[in-house]
């Protein structure tokens, strides 16, 4: 895992607060990081899958004389390494591409348009098929920054939330964080998933919750004010559906930083 965390520099005071998210997420994890100042509105990823083009919104590219100065600044105070990053190449369509051999992405909180216009800035409804197609998981901080000083990782049972548990497991070696899992449902049921998954040990070695009944909605309270959440986008059972109306829940609701597995993430042994 030494391939960089990718950010997105908006030059506001909401881009001022992810920046700070990324550096402190980079320093807590070991992680190099890769800042782009966008010089235009598009830029395109090459995912093995398909092609996704990022729209973002006119705040992107305010003042941009001084985007990179503000940048340096915001950093300066953290110990990691850092570097300016341009387009690896321009397609025919005449926008820049970025590679997509990073560890992680920080993407804005807001994940519609409707959330969006409340005025956090967004990249928009594309959040979801970078969730969807990306190999990394993505960071959605929320709308202050918000440092976090241990895991908690969101388990339903299905394969990806296992992928999140392994995910959370690694991030812990890394930062040496207590480490806290939740769930929502029957425990034997979940057991039983753990036990198929190859993880019962590992979660029963950790502070794992289990509440009954099927709302996670009804058990935010227990999620540390200071935790970075850890979910899959994907799953069936307590945890389901969450690129729908359960991840804008989550994301309206909950204003810890969450980190996102998409259906496609490699694990971070993967990366070199």
């Amino acid at each position: 895992m030494n391939s960089p965390l990718l950010h997105v520099f908006r030059n506001t005071p909401f881009g001022r607060e992810t920046l700070l998210l990324s550096a402190y997420s980079c320093q807590k994890l070991q992680l190099p990081l890769d800042i782009y100042l966008p010089k235009e509105k598009r830029f395109l990823f090459y995912f093995d899958a398909d092609v996704v083009q990022i729209d973002l919104d006119s705040s992107y590219l305010r003042d941009k004389g001084s985007a990179r100065q503000h940048a340096e600044e915001l950093i300066e105070s953290f110990s990691l390494q850092h570097r300016f990053i341009s387009p690896c190449s321009q397609t025919a369509t005449g926008l820049p591409d970025l590679q997509t051999n990073f560890s992680l992405m920080t993407c804005p909180r807001s994940m519609s348009d409707v959330t969006g216009r409340i005025g956090l800035g967004h990249i928009g409804p594309k959040v979801r098929r970078i969730l969807q197609l990306a190999p990394f998981p993505v960071l959605l901080p929320s709308a202050a920054y918000k440092p976090w000083n241990k895991l908690t990782v969101l388990y339903g049972g299905s394969p990806l939330a296992a992928v999140s548990v392994r995910l959370a497991m690694q991030l812990q070696k890394r930062c040496h964080l207590p480490m806290q899992i939740i769930s929502v449902g029957d425990r034997p049921s979940l057991e039983k998933a753990l036990e198929s998954q190859g993880l019962i040990e590992q979660v029963h070695s950790c502070d794992w919750r289990v509440f009954p009944g099927s709302s996670l909605n009804d058990h935010f309270f227990e999620i540390p004010h200071d935790a970075l959440v850890v979910l899959g986008a994907y799953g069936h059972g307590p945890i389901k559906a969450l690129l729908g109306s359960s991840m804008e829940m989550v994301q309206s609701q909950l204003p810890n930083p969450l980190l996102v597995v998409g259906p496609r993430y490699r694990s971070l042994s993967d990366y070199s």
